[in-house]
């Protein structure tokens, strides 16, 4: 019987320590948040000076259209795998560390399925400018078939997973609802 009496004492006195470490690994996500989000800004410049080159090559040396498209298109790119990485730094930040981010409501993240719901439409943005840039570059018009085949398929496949995996609206608790508490 004294055993049984002594052993929730050494619990509590193991428990207490450990919850504390644990709670505090939480703040390892820091390191790719902020890498994912620098990434993000690195592609963002180098998409939007892109941009602006292909402006100017445009305007001074009468540059073909689909050049110009295909140009256009991979610059688009750059800037929308830049959000990707944006939305994923964002969201590691706000599920992990501060879910009080103040970001805009479309950005907020309070769950990993709002992570993956926003990752896979900006997914799908950025194959489709894939496509369309393989589409209109002459030079690659004999594997239009077969990109857009595989386009088809990888949209589809994220589709039917995130169909698949979506939880109930009504079943979704926020962190504050369900008491869990504030670790900072």
């Amino acid at each position: 019987m004294v055993s049984v009496l002594r052993t929730p004492s050494i619990l509590v006195a193991y428990h207490l320590p450990m919850n504390r470490i644990l709670a505090a690994t939480r703040y390892a996500v820091v390191v790719p948040a902020i890498a994912s989000i620098l990434g993000a800004l690195l592609l963002m410049v180098q998409g939007s000076i892109e941009m602006i080159q292909v402006i100017i090559d445009a305007a001074t040396n009468s540059t073909k259209l689909k050049i110009t498209i295909v140009d256009v298109l991979t610059a688009v790119d750059a800037i929308l795998l830049g959000t990707v990485l944006l939305v994923i730094g964002y969201g590691l930040y706000e599920l992990f560390i501060n879910e009080d981010l103040k970001v805009p409501v479309w950005l907020q993240v309070h769950d990993l399925d709002d992570l993956k719901s926003k990752l896979i439409g900006v997914v799908v943005a950025i194959i489709a400018v894939i496509f369309v840039g393989v589409f209109v570059d002459i030079n690659r018009s004999k594997d239009v078939l077969a990109f857009g085949v595989g386009a088809g398929a990888l949209v589809t496949g994220l589709a039917i997973f995130a169909f698949a995996t979506k939880k109930d609206p009504s079943m979704k608790v926020s962190r504050k609802d369900a008491g869990v508490k504030n670790l900072k």
